[in-house]
């Protein structure tokens, strides 16, 4: 179902919501000011942002099939639809929950139930920021189309490597990005040449490699921060994927890098 409102030089506002009577009173704050579009579920909400490229989305938190978080996550990976700014409406007041929120790329929270002007407010700002930094369509377009398993994959890796000191379980990353486990196997497999671990194994001495490199973080810190437990276990895999010990890579990397004497 799309609803707009004429004409057409107004923004466009996505509202993604599965209570009919919610969407009516968020519906009836927007049309004087803005065209609209609706979605009932994550899912639906990230394929008419696809087609459609509103200037702002709001989106509910708990929805079924595809809850918000996990939309936010699919919208953020795919080069066509990274720039849109996403509100979120909860009816949920925990810190926690808006910390995620805007974790996932989230711009900004908005309480239900929703206060008009508050609610108005917020959006002209955020359309403002939006449109300093640039409109989306002309970055966007500089990029080759995706399919939606590489657009799946992109999200659990970013999702993965937020989480690398302490993995989630496979279930709750499909979970996370709205698909469920055996797909999220099969796909990423497919798509990256890797299993799911396969992955967790090779983003975590990659991002070793980098801290120590460019820090002075000790091998006991650095390997708490990508998630081993002790630091000998941490060294093991590091040598038998990069053929030296950390302490004997930090060291070459920084011989490398000084100016040549001569």
């Amino acid at each position: 179902m799309l609803i707009s409102t004429p004409p057409s030089n107004k923004h466009c506002i996505l509202l993604v919501d599965d209570f009919p009577e919610e969407q009516r009173r968020v519906l009836d704050l927007l049309r004087p000011y803005y065209r609209t579009i609706v979605a009932f579920n994550g899912e639906q909400g990230y394929q008419r942002a696809l087609a459609s490229q509103p200037d702002l989305i709001l989106m509910d938190v708990r929805m079924p099939k595809t809850d918000g978080y996990s939309a936010c996550r699919l919208l953020k990976a795919d080069p066509q639809t990274r720039d849109i700014p996403v509100i979120f409406l909860t009816s949920a007041h925990s810190p926690d929950e808006r910390i995620e929120g805007l974790t996932v790329g989230g711009v900004d929270y908005v309480t239900k139930p929703c206060v008009g002007e508050e609610m108005l407010a917020r959006i002209r700002i955020h359309l403002e920021l939006s449109k300093r930094i640039g409109s989306v369509a002309p970055a966007a377009q500089n990029e080759r189309m995706r399919n939606p398993n590489e657009i799946m994959v992109t999200a659990a890796k970013q999702l993965i490597s937020q989480h690398l000191p302490a993995p989630l379980p496979l279930a709750e990353i499909a979970r996370r990005i709205g698909t469920y486990e055996k797909k999220l196997l099969q796909t990423f497999r497919a798509q990256t040449g890797l299993t799911v671990f396969g992955f967790i194994r090779e983003e975590r001495i990659r991002h070793a490699c980098y801290l120590l490199e460019k820090t002075d973080m000790s091998i006991l810190d650095i390997a708490d921060q990508i998630g081993f437990q002790r630091a000998a276990n941490f060294t093991t895999a590091f040598r038998e994927r990069m053929g030296m010990p950390p302490s004997a890579y930090r060291q070459s990397m920084r011989k490398d890098s000084l100016p040549d004497a001569n």
